[in-house]
């Protein structure tokens, strides 16, 4: 309990959204709404965090996961590894350990460097809001910004619109039924066609190679 809480607020701290669940029922509901990077401890007190592990596999495969764990057995470490793990520490840990290792796994899996996000040309850089296509300034509203950081971070995965709405409108409420629709229109208007695709009756997905013409 005291691990997750200091962690929680550890990582807060640093500027990362944090969803801090305790026991492996509520971490199966929490995958609802895709994360960008799982920290699991497989010592919860309700199961074996190996089995989460496979669950990730299974029904939300690359979405990057770290494992901690109490043992320091080379077995115990390669068969998270094995498992499907993207990387681990070992209990007891530095924070800025930690913390260093998940900055490398998003580097590595969404192409992060120095907090920029480049996919194609398209470059956004989160701590300032500014967008580029090809060295050319982008203007992009805070909702629209917000809209195109969600699908940039998740490359090749199709985000459901429903869940996208409740990133960007935290209270619920984004106005109109179509808001959504009319912020990606706009999105692609101003980065151009290729990078948005409408996956329909689901959602929306940016692909790392280029996409058809935009739906």
């Amino acid at each position: 309990m005291d691990l997750g809480n200091g962690l929680r607020i550890a990582l807060s701290d640093q500027g990362y959204h944090v969803t801090w669940v305790r026991t492996l029922s509520s971490a199966k509901d929490a995958l609802a709404e895709p994360p960008d990077i799982v920290v699991l401890d497989l010592g919860l007190p309700d199961g074996d965090g190996m089995t989460l592990l496979a669950l990730l596999q299974r029904c939300n495969d690359g979405i990057p996961v770290i494992v901690i764990t109490a043992s320091d057995r080379l077995e115990d470490c390669t068969r998270g590894l094995d498992s499907g793990a993207d990387d681990y520490v070992v209990k007891p840990f530095a924070l800025q350990e930690l913390l260093s290792r998940i900055r490398a796994l998003a580097r590595r899996t969404y192409g992060l460097r120095d907090d920029v996000l480049a996919l194609r040309g398209l470059k956004v850089h989160p701590p300032t809001m500014r967008v580029t296509v090809c060295g050319d300034p982008v203007d992009l509203t805070r909702s629209e910004f917000q809209i195109l950081l969600a699908l940039l971070k998740r490359v090749d995965r199709i985000i459901p619109r429903q869940w996208l709405e409740t990133q960007v409108w935290r209270n619920g409420q984004s106005g109109e039924s179509n808001a959504l629709e009319v912020h990606i229109s706009n999105i692609r208007r101003k980065i151009g066609d290729g990078f948005i695709r409408t996956v329909r009756g689901v959602g929306y997905v940016i692909e790392r190679s280029p996409a058809g013409e935009a739906a």
